[in-house]
C-alpha cells in the first residue's frame, strides 16, 4: 500500500488547528486570572492649609487624598507593628549592646574616653552648690 503525500490543504488545516488550540489556551489562562479592580474615582476633598508654602501645600493635599501611603511596606502600620519600625534602631539596646557611631569607619576619640572621673567631680560640685 502506498502512503499518500499530505496535500497542502491538510497541512494548513493541521497548522491552523494547532495555532487555534494555543490561542484558546492563552485566552482561558487570562480568564482564570483575577480581574484587576478598576481605579476608584478620587474623592473630592476640601484642600487644607498645612503651611504657607503653596507648592508644599499642594503636595501634602495630594498625599492626604491618595491614601496609598497608609499601606506602604505591605500593610497598614499600626501600634501592633511598631517593632518593625523601631526594631532596627533600638534592637541593639535591647540586646545590651551599645550602638556604634563611626566617622569614616573609625570610632571618634571622645567615645573612647572614660568619663567616670568627670562625672564624679560634677556630682561633687552639684552637691556643694545645692547644699547636699
Amino acid at each position: 500500500m502506498k502512503k499518500k503525500k499530505p496535500n497542502i490543504k491538510t497541512i494548513i488545516r493541521k497548522i491552523v488547528r494547532e495555532e487555534v488550540a494555543m490561542a484558546i489556551k492563552e485566552v482561558i489562562t487570562e480568564l482564570k486570572q483575577p480581574i484587576e479592580s478598576q481605579p476608584q474615582p478620587k474623592k473630592i476633598v476640601e484642600k487644607k492649609s498645612f503651611t504657607s508654602n503653596s507648592v508644599l501645600n499642594d503636595v501634602l493635599n495630594e498625599t492626604a487624598q491618595d491614601d496609598s501611603w497608609k499601606t506602604l511596606g505591605g500593610g497598614e502600620f499600626t501600634s501592633d507593628r511598631m517593632n518593625e519600625l523601631v526594631g532596627g534602631q533600638y534592637g541593639d539596646m535591647m540586646n545590651n549592646q551599645s550602638p556604634t557611631i563611626s566617622v569614616d569607619g573609625q570610632t571618634p576619640d571622645f567615645l573612647k574616653k572614660d568619663y567616670r572621673e568627670v562625672l564624679k567631680k560634677s556630682e561633687e560640685k552639684s552637691k556643694i552648690k545645692h547644699g547636699g
